[in-house]
């Protein structure tokens, strides 16, 4: 009996083996997709496309020379069609990075080779951190991981990221995407994380480590709200909010980040699909800002302006219409389906398939995708032992340490010390969160540590649920019951995908379902501390819970990404002093109930009770008001350095030097001529840590200009985020420029230098500087 067990023991391991052979031998023949094989083909040697000696230009005009139109054809789509008989394979375009490597869209997915990539905080808490450092730090690792994962076929080059659509209204449900509502913020996210998804360790410019995308251009905010739904809302900017609110992140995308492409959106602005719109695209992205690279649409939106839009009597004359604005790549089939039909009827001809396909090919040239194999090239030694490293890791903790905003602290309240605390009472439908933690847009984390399991690390913990996200049906009687019976409370409560995420739009600012309730019977009932615990997109209105004195902390998470719960215990207990600021207002629910979501304006109209937007411009009450936080030490600011007067000099027949002027154009020869070295000064602070605790503190510089063309009310013109040890200063620099950075943008959309009196704010110092000429 022994001999056959040990036979049989014998024959399977000998299966088994077989069988791990195979996997691992299949496993080490993946292999990325890419063009120009010369070793498996070497006839493509003699093609000038195949030829990475050459300009690029030169390439992509041999290549495109070589295409039939139905091949042509084949390459405006995301699932581009390859060539055989010129060793092009079909590529998937759709790749998305948002905050991490995903498998959303098709092009990457996770594989027994790479089951997982580091899951990085949602952007709007990254945004939170005010570090323009951990912004290209965060893309530089994704694009790494992405690069290993394309070495092995799991990932492909040209990932659709990031969001930087400006958080208009707190109730959109893709708010979390976004750096928040600031143009400056949201411009300085962009630029960072796109240079450290694209930007290679040789420092080319014509190439690129992967392609990034800055979406969805322009004016896209909102996607489904009562009736009003994204494929079919018509956004109604006026040129003032186009030029000074929606535009400035694409632009500094294409200009600064020099991004590989940009996507337009679902929705209409004034009336055209932006995907149909050649002043939006041909005129301002390839116009204006000399995209180097190529614009796609978001997904079916050539096929949404015809049968949703009816922008289009013809699939053809929809096809032909996105091509002649300037659309290069169509997200899925529609242009692949019915350009042959737009050139037939002579809608549009094949020239200008010709300069769509250029500039996608170009891209991919960039890419090294018509190099040959990838092994031989830059990053091809990246495989998964560079994916869910260590450091990867850390750095997904560290981000959402940085970006964790504490916005209530009673006295003594946090850090709790683990000492003193022997029982902690875990409470809330986030609590013991996992994908919550990450948002949308994500692929499948390295791991999850939940709440609970990072508090528990650090002192003994029981668990209580309350109730789901829904919280419908909720046991609040439990949770209070914990509460009571424990030295302090931790509650988790906010929002989850059910609640605000693509395609659903939240209509009020309320917690959901009981949590209110359950926040305030648990912290009536506690004996210790109570700590609450935001986690969501946007904001809510927690009046409730700021006003109660038994709540003596409340900290916003975002989506803290995979190591969230890690980072929500390091603040909590004292291991990181926290330093995120909100990179939004949380307006009180009255607003909601009189600002329909559907109107664009963003500056006030008292004569409509209309209140405006964003902390630039609303004139009612917060709860929270942008940049607001609160840290475990004390940073006190001194102004150094800057100037009193500006004068600008202007040429003898200008007329403002006989006339009076409120304003000037940001442009022209004053723009060149102003005092202290040209139009650009100095501001200089020294910042103090004047606490007892070492910290990171963000440095905010707000500027108010004089009252004319509707200029804000104040406005981020830069920031900085330094590190300071216990008594520890430091200077701060900031360069301005006069006609850049204290320009306002009038009626019509340009900018304008106001003239007289304006004031740089600094925390509470506040710093008077007349501009003259």
């Amino acid at each position: 009996m022994a001999s056959r067990n040990r036979a049989l023991f014998s024959v399977s391991t000998l299966f088994l083996c077989f069988i791990v052979c195979i996997s691992e031998q299949s496993n080490n023949q993946s292999s990325p997709v890419f063009a120009c094989d010369v070793t498996g083909n070497p006839s493509l040697a003699g093609l000038r496309f195949c030829n990475a000696g050459l300009s690029i230009k030169a390439r992509v005009t041999d290549l495109v020379g070589r295409l039939t139109l139905e091949e042509k054809i084949g390459f405006l789509t995301s699932k581009a069609i390859g060539v055989s008989r010129l060793g092009i394979p079909s590529y998937k375009w759709w790749s998305e990075a948002l905050h991490g490597v995903s498998n959303v869209g098709g092009g990457s997915r996770f594989t027994g080779q790479v089951p997982g990539a580091t899951s990085f905080p949602q952007v709007i808490l990254t945004a939170a951190s005010f570090n323009v450092s951990l912004f290209q730090a965060i893309g530089k690792v994704v694009s790494t991981e992405a690069r290993a994962m394309y070495n092995v076929g799991s990932a492909g080059l040209t990932f659709w990221s990031p969001n930087v659509n400006i958080f208009r209204d707190p109730r959109w449900g893709r708010g979390q995407e976004t750096p928040g509502e600031d143009p400056t913020l949201s411009s300085k996210y962009a630029v960072a994380y796109v240079k450290g998804l694209q930007e290679t360790d040789g420092g080319d410019p014509n190439r690129l480590k992967v392609a990034a995308c800055c979406k969805h251009y322009t004016a896209y905010d909102i996607d489904n709200w009562r009736n009003v739904n994204r494929l079919t809302f018509n956004a109604v900017v006026n040129q003032q909010d186009l030029a000074d609110t929606f535009q400035p992140p694409f632009k500094s995308c294409v200009v600064d980040g020099h991004v590989a492409s940009v996507m337009c959106s679902y929705n209409q602005v004034n009336g055209k699909p932006t995907c149909a719109d050649p002043d939006l695209l041909s005129g301002v992205i390839r116009g204006q800002w000399q995209l180097n690279g190529y614009i796609v649409s978001d997904c079916d939106s050539v096929d949404v302006l015809f049968r949703k839009q009816h922008y289009a009597k013809t699939p053809e004359e929809a096809v032909a219409k996105s091509l002649l604005a300037g659309l290069d790549l169509n997200c899925d089939h529609f242009n692949g389906q019915h350009a042959m039909g737009a050139v037939k009827a002579g809608l549009v001809n094949e020239t200008a398939i010709d300069k769509a396909i250029s500039n996608n090919f170009a891209t991919l040239m960039r890419l090294g995708f018509f190099d040959g194999d990838p092994k031989k090239q830059l990053y091809g030694g990246l495989g998964p032992k560079d994916v869910c490293t260590a450091d990867n890791q850390e750095l997904a903790r560290d981000g959402a340490r940085q970006g964790i905003v504490l916005l209530k602290n009673s006295a003594g309240s946090l850090p709790l010390s683990p000492s003193a605390i022997k029982t902690l009472a875990v409470i809330g439908p986030n609590a013991n969160a996992t994908e919550t933690m990450i948002g949308n847009y994500h692929g499948v984390p390295c791991k999850y540590t939940t709440p609970l399991q990072g508090l528990a690390e650090t002192v003994s913990s029981t668990y209580q649920l309350g109730c789901n996200v829904a919280c419908v049906d909720a046991d609040i009687g439990s949770a209070v019951d914990l509460a009571a019976s424990a030295d302090a409370v931790v509650l988790v409560v906010g929002a989850d995908q059910s609640i605000e995420r693509e395609g659903h739009d939240r209509v009020d600012l309320y917690l959901p379902g009981k949590q209110q309730e359950l926040v305030t019977r648990v912290a009536m009932a506690a004996r210790g501390p109570v700590v609450l615990v935001i986690m969501s997109g946007g904001g809510f209105d927690i009046t409730f819970a700021k006003n109660d004195k038994k709540i003596t902390s409340i900290m916003w998470v975002g989506y803290p990404g995979e190591a969230g719960g890690l980072a929500i215990a390091d603040v909590i207990f004292g291991r990181h002093n926290p330093s995120g600021n909100l990179p939004m207002t949380w307006y009180p629910q009255s607003y909601v109930e009189k600002v329909p979501m559907s109107n664009m304006n963003m500056r006030p109209d008292k004569s409509k009770g209309y209140p405006g937007r964003s902390y630039r411009f609303y004139t009612g009450e917060t709860v929270y008001a942008f940049a607001d936080a609160l840290t475990y030490t004390k940073f006190d600011h001194q102004l150094i350095k800057a100037p009193r007067l500006v004068s600008l000099s202007l040429d003898e027949n200008h007329p403002c030097r006989s006339s009076e002027c409120q304003s000037l154009d940001a442009i022209g020869p004053h723009c060149e001529n102003a005092v202290e070295g040209g139009s650009d000064f100095e501001v200089h602070l020294n910042v103090k840590n004047t606490g007892d605790r070492a910290g990171s503190h963000t440095v905010f510089l707000f500027t108010t200009s004089p009252q004319v063309h509707g200029s804000p009310i104040k406005q981020l013109l830069g920031f900085e985020k330094i590190r300071l040890g216990k008594s520890e200063e430091a200077v701060v620099r900031f360069n301005v420029n006069v006609c850049k950075d204290l320009s306002v943008v009038d009626e019509t959309g340009k900018r304008k230098i106001a003239l007289g009196h304006h004031l740089l704010h600094v925390g509470s110092l506040k710093h008077s500087l007349n501009i003259s000429v």
